[in-house]
């Protein structure tokens, strides 16, 4: 049971395109003439965590930020084959990349809060995007769905800067979800935290995961395991002229993957024995 081509039969076993939120049909990512993510087929299920592991390199978060077009910002940067949210073709002629980073938010890897105020910093992007509605319940209720509320509720006005590491990390989810998308891609949420606020992230996302889709890229085993419904493992092959491309291994159940992988390589990256 190997997916390291472009198995569309196999893809749409473990999970069905009718519960797909996003799916991608022989994906291929390019920067120039370089290929950086080779034919990747698989289906992500609507309010469930899917994690992404795997070595660096091999392609992670390249094609998570395909999902929300954030690599068309990057000069030479093309997608072969299709990805499709809700069945629309996200890289379709008619296609708005701008409504799409709406619907399909990105929390980084590193917290990157506005210089504004925390208050300013939840209410930005409603504004840009022309939400209209009660700014002060937005900015509340945001701010409790990112389970930050009660700590910043009597300074909404300073500085969201001013907030420890994983306060402006849980601010900046609250900002992702104060403009209503419905999915939320993650890239190494957590990498930059010390272990409380790591588990107060984990927490969240199993709790937002109620509302939202979430894709994210891990390179914490335990964390995978932990928050994960579904798990996708890439690994990394090297051509002929010294380059590596990231290719889909194996994609399951988290459990599946963790405790019976079909793929030696699978079972030797789980179990710490390369990575």
């Amino acid at each position: 049971m190997n997916t390291n081509t472009s198995d569309q039969a196999f893809a749409d076993k473990v999970v069905a395109p009718e519960t797909a939120v996003l799916r991608t049909e022989s994906v291929s990512i390019y920067y120039g003439a370089f290929m950086a993510v080779r034919k990747v087929a698989m289906n992500i299920p609507r309010h469930k965590v899917t994690a992404f592991i795997g070595p660096s390199g091999c392609g992670k978060s390249t094609l998570l930020r395909c999902f929300n077009r954030l690599n068309d910002l990057i000069p030479g940067a093309r997608v072969e084959g299709r990805i499709t949210y809700n069945g629309i073709d996200l890289y379709g002629p008619q296609v708005d990349p701008v409504e799409v980073r709406r619907r399909i938010g990105m929390v980084f890897q590193k917290p990157n809060p506005f210089p504004k105020s925390i208050y300013d910093n939840i209410a930005f992007g409603a504004r840009v995007n022309g939400i209209k509605c009660d700014m002060d319940e937005l900015v509340e209720r945001s701010l409790r769905q990112a389970a930050l509320w009660d700590e910043v509720k009597d300074k909404l006005k300073e500085s969201g800067l001013a907030l420890s590491g994983g306060q402006q990390q849980r601010l900046c989810i609250a900002r992702t979800v104060a403009i209503q998308p419905e999915v939320i891609l993650m890239d190494e949420p957590c990498s930059a935290l010390d272990p409380i606020s790591t588990l107060r992230i984990e927490d969240l996302i199993q709790e937002l995961k109620e509302q939202y889709t979430i894709v994210i890229v891990t390179h914490n085993m335990q964390q995978a395991s932990r928050v994960a419904d579904m798990t996708a493992f890439f690994n990394a092959e090297a051509t002929d002229k010294g380059n590596r491309f990231g290719y889909l291994v194996e994609y399951d159940k988290t459990e599946k993957i963790f405790q019976n992988p079909q793929e030696e390589s699978t079972q030797q990256y789980v179990s710490g024995r390369f990575g």
